[in-house]
């Protein structure tokens, strides 16, 4: 394929309820959609996931921008690929940057899943004709409220819940809900809220029969993950510490985890994102597919990337419905007693609902 024009958008969708968690309240979305069309005119979409403030990485809407139009793009133009996977190696000597890079190569990989006659999730490898899906839950008002949230996540069937905490509002809170719901299949995410300090209070949090714990520490270390998970039951899983399969390599090898959670623009990409999936199946770390509040686009890239056969536990890509009070693409991903059909189409497997998406439309840029 040879990329002929890239257009670029930025979007903005109001959310149907505040996200909390210990890094701040999201209550819209803004992020960049990526349209690739190549000299055949098969189109092509991904998504940036950065938020418009560095509070997750050190990437935000306007730096995607920046790279994308000063540094991806150029590189990708009316170059020839033969094959998604060699968009790394195009991208290699630019510096991380992986949401960035992961938007537009989401858009090659769908152009190459349709030009193969392929699924996205076929051409990844999948194996899944349906995915076990999961639901993240941000900081309530109160512990009363955030049960009743739960009880009615449960009763949509879905398969594990995951609660945010943050020091000072964490075994209380999950002691509260294990005594009203006892089985219920749940985790909790720090997101990077505390340190080795804290590690009586993170040893409480073996009473619960959690899950798992997500990044209770810092977003680059994986020295003291491995420190902690040695005085833990309860797995520990990384989720910001893992950028790439080196990162992963290193994690394992030092025992920093016990589980990884996979995000498409965390990592870079599908390609890398695959080899992570791999490299974990090799040494037994079981892996799922972690949300970053993804509109349409990002949530099919998503289920096509979970379709592989290590992941293994719930992830984070809950229906449209349960984020947005209309998605951009048809028909929307839907749940049913838990589970999200993988599209066997080729491609993503959704359509780009257009006249959506240019109402949601702030500014657009053609590059050619």
């Amino acid at each position: 394929m040879k990329l002929e024009q890239i257009t670029v958008r930025h979007i903005k969708m109001p959310m149907k309820a505040p996200f909390t968690t210990s890094f701040g309240t999201i209550d819209e979305k803004e992020f960049l959609l990526i349209e690739a069309i190549d000299q055949s005119g098969t189109v092509g979409w991904g998504e940036a996931v950065a938020f418009v403030a560095p509070w997750y990485t050190e990437e935000t809407l306007k730096t995607t921008l920046h790279m994308l139009e000063d540094f991806l793009i150029p590189i990708l133009l009316h170059k020839e690929i033969g094959h998604p996977d060699e968009v790394s190696a195009l991208f290699s000597p630019i510096r991380r940057n992986c949401m960035a890079k992961s938007s537009i190569e989401g858009a090659i990989w769908d152009i190459y899943a349709q030009q193969t006659k392929q699924s996205l999730a076929q051409a990844l490898g999948g194996v899944k004709e349906q995915i076990e899906v999961g639901v993240s839950v941000g900081i309530q008002s109160s512990t009363d409220a955030l049960i009743e949230l739960l009880k009615g996540h449960v009763n949509k069937g879905y398969k594990r819940v995951k609660v945010k905490i943050k020091p000072g509002h964490d075994v209380e809170v999950i002691r509260a809900i294990r005594a009203e719901m006892p089985d219920l299949p749940l985790m909790v995410d720090a997101n990077s809220a505390y340190t080795l300090n804290d590690m009586d209070v993170l040893q409480q949090l073996d009473a619960f029969n959690l899950l798992m714990i997500e990044q209770p520490l810092a977003v680059d270390d994986i020295v003291d993950h491995a420190k902690l998970q040695r005085k833990l039951k309860t797995p520990i899983c990384l989720d910001e510490s893992i950028t790439s399969y080196e990162d992963a390599r290193k994690a394992i090898e030092l025992g920093s985890c016990g589980v990884i959670n996979i995000k498409i623009g965390r990592v870079g990409g599908l390609t890398e994102a695959r080899r992570i999936h791999d490299l974990c199946k090799e040494n037994n770390i079981p892996v799922w597919c972690g949300g970053m509040l993804e509109a349409g686009i990002g949530r099919a890239h998503n289920i096509a990337l979970t379709s592989l056969s290590n992941f293994v536990l719930p992830g984070d890509t809950a229906g449209s419905s349960h984020y947005w009070y209309e998605d951009i693409i048809t028909p929307e991903v839907i749940v049913e007693d838990g589970y999200i059909r993988v599209p066997q189409t080729t491609g993503i497997g959704y359509t780009p609902d257009m006249k959506v998406i240019d109402k949601l439309t702030i500014s657009k840029k053609v590059y050619q």
